[in-house]
């Protein structure tokens, strides 16, 4: 008898859970309702515990693509975690991630979401750390203790919502949301959004979370986490786009955007380019949500789901292919050795550039438009339109290192398409990344929109990606002109490198001096002044005191005499003068 494995149950379950949703976020959306439902827990005398949900088209939307593509990444891992002996405790925290990614969608309490929250932040932790080595070990440190500050943010959020008697948000947002203590709560929820998206000063921590395996990465920190945070400033759209906060985090978000677009340029590690690809995704989301466009940045949040978790599924068969090696540098030619996986990776960099007719290309096209007509000053500007660049430009260099040219690997080993298992879970990602962005256009915004530019502003997008693209390919050739342009110039190519230094200060730079004052303090105090006057001083005159006791106890006939003598003296005194 065959037994069905617990990847193919969860790959069913969750498929069908998927459509349904799908189905269902078409009749809400067509029909424009949304349920809230209130499920009261427990009732005790006036106080009552209630869990309340709320489905309307954006939550039933996403939730649908969540568990997609949560549904082929577990079919996907079937294959690729097949020797892996703890394989069920694999899928067993993928599901467990997906339930706390459903709680986080569907509630519109701060109180349930923190259980989504943190469950988000638990579960990730545990699948950074699943590889159980040095470099998965601070890897998972440095992602905890970042989305720690998040939570933070987030609890003091539910500390300030006792003001207004309930936590259920989404009856205050528009009423108060002039008043102080309502944006002190959206200064807090963007911090907290901030902190699980990665945006500047926190980015450190996604690049590092790639010590993760390959199909948690397409899951977690590609589609479903870091998008976390632009999906609850969605629900709280309302207070970032009245106030300066959106103005904060339009600067912070671009320029996130821009420094990820520049690390990716100089970086050679395959799954590290991709994370700064979604790095700098997410601040495209983030920077177009910040000027006020909610519907925009959900829409390019789902189809960047879609592509980017395929690009990840296609680096995931390459590495398993090259034995485990993920520098780019030795790979080459594999168009040649593995046309299907190339293919899908073709597919879904060509989205990610905003390729026409592409999933990335409906969202990307229109946040730039919607940024040309908008009323943004020059240096945002600026930043959109270079970083949409730049996107272009690590692409066309990841494909001019890993796809074309000669096989630069080192070992021998066998190159081939991997076997259907994995192939049939990139091949459905890559359906939904060609058709995904049009469909989705369709549905969310069902009258087209006429955005009038002039001919030059609408083909400024299209000649950025084109000038982009020959600029990453002219790059990497490395017979430009017959020098090493990295080493050329070392200091600006270690600065842009390694994301303006971000990593190195959130880590040395947060504890170098806590711990050198730590050292002094235990030196000077522990160590130094209160052992003087205290445990050693103390050893020292007991250790003292006992020698002369001993002295006079080691029955020398001197002493006995000199006391004897010292006793009468007192004696005849006493007697004296009494």
């Amino acid at each position: 008898m065959k037994y069905l494995s617990i990847c193919s149950i969860s790959f069913i379950y969750l498929i069908s859970i998927s459509f349904m949703c799908f189905l269902l976020s078409l009749y809400y959306l067509l029909n424009n309702m949304i349920y809230f439902i209130e499920w009261e827990v427990v009732s005790l005398n006036s106080s009552s515990i209630v869990m309340t949900l709320l489905f309307d088209w954006m939550s039933l939307l996403f939730m649908s693509f969540v568990l997609m593509i949560a549904s082929l990444v577990i079919f996907y891992s079937k294959e690729y975690m097949e020797n892996d002996e703890n394989i069920n405790r694999f899928i067993m925290l993928v599901l467990m991630f997906v339930l706390s990614m459903m709680l986080l969608i569907i509630s519109p309490n701060m109180m349930s979401i923190l259980l989504g929250w943190d469950g988000l932040g638990l579960v990730s932790y545990c699948l950074v750390i699943y590889f159980q080595n040095i470099k998965s070990y601070n890897a998972g440190m440095l992602t905890a203790l970042s989305n720690r500050i998040g939570d933070v943010a987030f609890l003091l959020a539910i500390a300030w919502m006792l003001n207004y008697g309930s936590w259920n948000y989404i009856f205050y947002l528009e009423v108060m949301q002039n008043e102080l203590e309502m944006l002190i709560i959206g200064s807090l929820m963007m911090l907290a959004a901030m902190t699980k998206s990665a945006q500047i000063p926190f980015s450190s921590w996604l690049p590092a979370a790639m010590a993760a395996p390959t199909p948690v990465s397409a899951l977690v920190h590609s589609s479903t986490l870091v998008t976390a945070g632009v999906y609850l400033l969605i629900r709280f759209n309302i207070l970032l786009s009245t106030s300066w906060l959106g103005q904060l985090l339009l600067l912070l978000s671009g320029l996130t955007m821009f420094m990820a677009g520049l690390g990716a340029n100089f970086e050679f590690d395959l799954k590290k380019i991709i994370a700064l690809s979604t790095l700098s995704q997410l601040g495209l989301m983030m920077s177009i949500f910040s000027m006020g466009f909610y519907k925009l940045a959900m829409f390019h949040l789902l189809t960047h789901a879609l592509f980017k978790a395929l690009l990840f599924m296609c680096a995931g068969a390459i590495i398993h292919n090259m034995n485990n090696s993920q520098d780019i540098r030795l790979m080459g030619g594999l168009s040649i050795h593995m046309p299907l996986t190339s293919a899908c990776f073709n597919v879904s960099n060509l989205a990610l550039c905003g390729m026409p007719f592409l999933a990335g290309f409906y969202s990307k096209d229109m946040i730039l438009e919607i940024v040309s007509i908008s009323n943004v000053n020059m240096f945002s500007f600026f930043l959109y339109f270079f970083s949409t660049g730049l996107t272009v430009s690590y692409s066309f260099r990841l494909v001019f290192y890993s796809m074309t040219g000669d096989l630069n690997c080192g070992s021998l080993n066998v190159l081939n398409d991997e076997s259907w298992i994995m192939l049939r879970g990139m091949l459905g990602l890559l359906f939904m990344s060609i058709i995904g962005g049009s469909m989705l256009n369709w549905l969310i915004f069902p009258f087209p929109y006429m955005i009038c530019l002039p001919i030059y502003m609408k083909l400024l997008t299209l000649f950025v990606c084109i000038v982009g693209g020959l600029f990453g390919y002219l790059i990497s050739l490395s017979n430009l002109y017959f020098l090493n342009k990295c080493l050329s110039n070392y200091d600006l190519t270690t600065f842009l490198g390694s994301m303006w230094f971000m990593p190195y200060l959130s880590t040395y730079g947060m504890i170098f001096y806590p711990l050198n004052y730590g050292q002094l303090i235990v030196k000077s105090f522990d160590q130094g002044w209160s052992e003087y006057f205290g445990g050693q001083h103390l050893y020292y005159k007991l250790t003292n005191y006992s020698k002369t006791l001993f002295l006079m106890h080691n029955n020398s006939l001197k002493i006995y005499l000199m006391l004897f003598v010292f006793w009468v003296m007192i004696l005849f005194s006493f007697l004296l003068f009494l």
